[in-house]
């Protein structure tokens, strides 16, 4: 069942996330079961949505995730992600 994620990252630059974001795409089946993706910059740090094809497929991913994130310095995101059951979603033109 697909999940929705939603993850505050107070603290966190985009610049930051650019660094990570770069480290992740070197190897982008890391990204697998991840349907969509959004960083959205606050005052305080970034907000980050995900839509994920199943809960495993995120956990998996954030057990990739967290050591390239230590490796650049970053801490986690403080806490646990906002995760809820999606009743429907769809892609224009898909």
């Amino acid at each position: 069942m697909a999940i929705f994620m939603h993850a505050s990252l107070t603290g966190t630059t985009t610049d930051q996330y650019d660094a990570l974001n770069g480290k992740l795409q070197e190897t982008p089946e890391i990204f697998e079961g991840c349907i969509a993706h959004v960083c959205v910059p606050r005052s305080d740090g970034l907000d980050i949505y995900d839509l994920w094809e199943s809960e495993q497929h995120m956990q998996t991913f954030m057990g990739k995730l967290m050591p390239v994130a230590e490796g650049l310095g970053m801490s986690g995101p403080g806490g646990q992600p906002k995760v809820d059951s999606v009743h429907n979603y769809w892609i224009p033109g898909a």
